[in-house]
């Protein structure tokens, strides 16, 4: 895949300056980090728990094989559109930042306020399963196990209030890791298998139901989502014009390639019906061609790749907290950054609260199903907003422009849109209560506006009093 080179420096109309204006985020990280950063949240815990799912959902090995490989396309097509977008825009918040450019700051405001449920329950849900195999070498009681998973929540924060470096560090190191483990995995699986599984079995390609095919598509997109966390640090990122598309790109690639393999090594010891009741898939498949001597390794993988993932969603998902602030739409201090870590220190502390508390309320099903439904209608907007802004601002300097623009964009659209309308006719309560959230958001920021404007006259007043 080839990525156009970017112009060393913007044009005016692209954005703030490449370099760091004293008291912001400093831009510290490269391409790797970036991409490192989308990997590894995209791969943390559904890969572990949602091919079970999907199966069940699809009900034959042709619908999966569909599910995951659609689910692919769509992650790709959309990274390679907000790519554009992010080499034109590259600042903290990433999404954030392009809704608000695109429509305006109140379909911004909505996606922060509903980032207050989306990261801290994905991360929370990443948290759960890392937890849950922690087991296999530590037993725990329902109660022990959400202390540590709090505990674990508190020590990666810990991290990032203190350096994006380290936390970058962290996230390089155990996405090379885990990639490298998953492949590895597959291929042990492909090399001590017998065969035997859904593979072996007549090659079906009808879904029991369309709709259950729908559901099982909205678990895959959580095992694939994450792939647009590198926009939400792209305002730390040096020549962002050049390696966020590219960071983009090629994280969409790995995982797609990834999760295919991985799937397909399931499939090839696993039939049907057992990867269907299958709710540790990776620790089935490997007990299967290696004895129980090889869920021990398997747990250890899983504990790697959500401890990978917990690390990349507070590393990036505070970012969308400090551009609500610096715009005025949160808390003036969320914007702080430290004068010494050069880290948004009170941002990261306000989503690790978030999250400690999803972990303790909460189930990882509830968690998974509530944060794709929240999210994915945002993305269509983000990607939306690729053709309103090339109507609206022709002269947007854009280093990056989308490959196979406006069909690129347009997959997207249609797979997430039709996902969307099968979620709010088979799971209707999980979908309106998505909806019901994302609309609590407009009296609150009607609010929030109305404040700040009463303070603003205030201070003026203040101001001539003097």
């Amino acid at each position: 895949m080839s990525i156009p080179p970017a112009p060393l420096s913007p044009s005016p109309a692209s954005g703030p300056p490449f370099v760091a204006e004293p008291g912001g985020l400093p831009r510290s990280l490269g391409v790797w980090s970036a991409a490192a950063a989308a990997v590894g949240l995209t791969i943390g815990s559904g890969i572990f728990r949602v091919p079970g799912t999907v199966a069940a959902e699809s009900g034959s090995v042709g619908a999966i094989a569909l599910v995951w490989v659609l689910g692919g396309v769509i992650t790709l097509c959309g990274a390679l559109t907000v790519a554009e977008l992010a080499a034109a825009f590259p600042r903290a918040g990433g999404i954030y930042v392009y809704l608000r450019e695109a429509y305006g700051p109140l379909p911004a405001f909505l996606f922060g306020w509903s980032w207050f449920f989306i990261r801290s329950a994905a991360s929370a849900g990443t948290t759960l399963v890392f937890v849950a195999y922690l087991r296999t070498f530590v037993p725990l009681d329902p109660v022990a196990q959400r202390v540590v998973a709090v505990a674990l929540i508190v020590a990666v924060g810990a991290a990032h209030y203190r350096s994006v470096r380290l936390g970058a560090a962290l996230q390089n190191a155990t996405t090379l890791a885990k990639v490298l483990a998953l492949l590895v995995t597959a291929l042990v699986i492909f090399a001590l298998g017998q065969g035997g599984g859904a593979l072996a079995e007549p090659v079906a390609f009808g879904p029991t139901n369309l709709g259950g095919m729908g559901v099982a598509l909205v678990a895959a997109l959580f095992a694939y989502d994450g792939w647009m966390a590198a926009t939400l640090i792209a305002g730390e990122v040096r020549d962002p014009g050049r390696a966020l598309p590219r960071a983009l790109a090629w994280g969409a690639v790995v995982v797609v390639a990834t999760y295919l393999a991985i799937n397909a090594a399931y499939l090839y010891v696993l039939p049907l019906a057992d990867l269907a009741a299958s709710e540790a898939v990776a620790v089935d498949a490997v007990t299967r061609v290696a004895g129980a001597g090889g869920a021990a390794v398997v747990a250890a993988l899983v504990m790697l790749s959500t401890f990978g993932g917990l690390n990349a969603g507070l590393m990036t998902g505070p970012r969308v907290y400090y551009a609500m602030a610096e715009d005025g739409l949160f808390f003036k201090r969320v914007a702080a950054v430290h004068p010494r870590f050069g880290t948004p220190h009170v941002a990261v502390v306000v989503l690790v609260l978030l999250t400690s508390v999803n972990v303790s309320l909460r189930t990882f099903e509830q968690l998974a199903e509530a944060f794709v439904l929240l999210l994915y209608p945002f993305l269509a907007l983000t990607v939306a907003a690729v053709f309103v802004l090339r109507r609206r601002r022709p002269e947007l300097a854009r280093p990056y422009r989308t490959v196979g623009y406006p069909v690129v964009p347009a997959i997207f659209l249609a797979g997430t849109l039709a996902m969307m309308a099968n979620a709010l006719l088979e799971r209707p309560t999980t979908t309106l209560i998505g909806a019901a959230i994302v609309a609590a958001g407009v009296p609150v920021y009607l609010a929030w506006r109305a404040a700040s404007r009463r303070a603003g006259v205030a201070a003026a007043d203040g101001d001539q009093g003097r």
